[in-house]
């Protein structure tokens, strides 16, 4: 009998978040047992969420210190899950075969027969990313495995990812030459990704000539990139171990889009190039483009469901999640490049959102030397001051950030001119309150419900 089940409701994907939560903080604290455990809970109550699986990946490889073999005798108590999991297979029961799977990689990360069974599983239930992810990893073990490169491949080109799919194939032909799968694959894909690529074939239907002409240009753009794609691979097959290579494509892949192959690229040049710090650093700002994604699609529900409160936590718990890892990406800049401002300055906004208010100013005071951040350091130093309570200073640094502010950036004017107005009214001094407040109504009038505050603070003047 085959496995169905429900997706996870909005109370399940709560409580899914919440230990996700937990789990990574007690991996902070070293306790990666734990850790393992509570990401486990979470891909079994939301099998589909990519970000999980990711994550307890990195826990159970961290767990056995990346050893590349997992666990001591870890083929001889992993015998009986193994069981289980053949015989969930067996009976189509694909989400016990990944739950069953995650717990045998818990002791071994790097079992690739566990890793091809979850694939299939995953390709089974339309889970097509999932399956990638565990097939992407299973590959670390061993980049040639004709049986991981040719599920993988298939997996990809149901995703479209045509380029990719096309150099596993030719590599599975490369070990096997006689297999006809492989040697009839890479042309049918290479004529795939090139219709793919120039839309060549809506365009031979397109009686539109506006729409024709603008398929010839996507599609010349198209080519000019897969020419600079060819280009950067021909220097990486030159210098396999060099670093700027690597990150060159991975560039070039985020840039249209391909957010899953940039990291997959990255991944590949920490493996033959090294510990690079730069491709670390971006491996890490890749990492946080399924929270930002997920954000959007979150927002724009938002904007039909204002009352969902559920989505309204979700949201809570993205922009906390983004939060923590912008900030960790940063602190590790800022380490490396002590003198460069900016990265300063991005840490300290990450460090004000968290709440770590003293650090924060700290960050912000030495980004504030450099002018072209003094606008920007000042205006979150006046937010930092104001949350610890010391209006004196949140105002001074306010007042720096009006006078610097560039004389287009209206919008930022407008936000300092209403910190600065209700600031100075929640301190009791009303008439500079209605000066300032005059001063945002004249450029917006409904800016914050300015209009409704006025009215307010000329009541309580008048009967002051």
């Amino acid at each position: 009998m085959a496995d169905s089940r429900h997706a996870p409701s909005p109370e399940q994907r709560r409580i899914a978040a919440e230990r996700f939560d937990r789990a990574r903080q007690v991996i902070l604290t070293g306790n990666l047992d734990y850790g393992v455990q509570l990401l486990l809970a979470c891909c079994k109550i939301d099998p589909a969420n990519l970000i999980y699986r990711q994550e307890l990946r990195r826990a159970q490889k961290k767990k056995h210190k990346d050893n590349m073999k997992g666990g001591l005798f870890s083929f001889m108590t992993s015998a009986r899950a193994k069981a289980k999991l053949k015989s969930a297979k067996r009976h189509h029961k694909h989400y016990d075969v990944l739950e069953i799977g995650e717990e045998i990689l818990a002791k071994n990360p790097w079992d690739t027969g566990t890793q091809l069974e979850m694939g299939e599983s995953a390709d089974a239930l339309g889970l097509h990313d999932v399956g990638i992810f565990i097939l992407t990893e299973a590959r670390q073990k061993d980049g040639k495995d004709i049986n991981v490169n040719r599920a993988l491949a298939r997996l990809l080109e149901k995703r479209g990812h045509f380029a990719q799919a096309i150099k596993l194939w030719e590599m599975v032909r490369q070990k096997l030459p006689a297999d006809p799968e492989a040697s009839t694959k890479a042309k049918d894909l290479a004529a795939s990704e090139t219709i793919k690529r120039g839309h060549y074939d809506e365009a031979a239907v397109s009686a539109d000539p506006m729409k024709t002409a603008r398929e010839h240009h996507q599609k010349v753009v198209a080519d000019r990139s897969s020419q600079y794609e060819v280009r950067l691979q021909e220097k990486l097959a030159a210098e396999p171990t060099e670093p700027r290579h690597y990150l060159e494509l991975a560039h070039n892949l985020k840039k249209h889009g391909k957010y899953d192959e940039a990291a997959a690229m990255v991944r590949k040049g920490l493996e033959h190039a090294g510990s690079d710090f730069d491709l670390q650093a971006m491996l890490a700002e890749l990492e946080v483009e399924p929270f930002r994604k997920d954000l959007h699609h979150t927002e724009e529900r938002l904007k039909s469901h204002h009352s969902d409160e559920e989505l309204r936590k979700h949201r809570a718990h993205l922009l906390k999640e983004i939060n923590s890892r912008e900030l960790e990406i940063y602190r590790m800049k800022s380490d490396r490049y002590p003198g460069d401002m900016q990265h300063r300055l991005e840490l300290g906004i990450r460090l004000l959102r968290a709440g770590q208010l003293d650090a924060a100013i700290a960050e912000l005071q030495s980004a504030r030397k450099e002018d072209r951040l003094a606008a920007k350091a000042s205006l979150y130093l006046g937010h930092g001051f104001k949350a610890r309570h010391n209006w004196r200073l949140a105002e001074r640094n306010f007042e720096d950030a009006l006078q610097k502010l560039a004389p287009d950036d209206e919008a930022t004017r407008k936000e300092v001119l209403f910190q600065l107005a209700t600031g100075t009214a929640d301190a009791g001094d009303y008439a500079k309150a209605i000066d300032l407040a005059h001063e945002l109504a004249n450029l917006d009038f409904t800016y914050k419900h300015v209009n409704t505050l006025l009215d307010e603070w000329q009541g309580k003047l008048q009967k002051a």
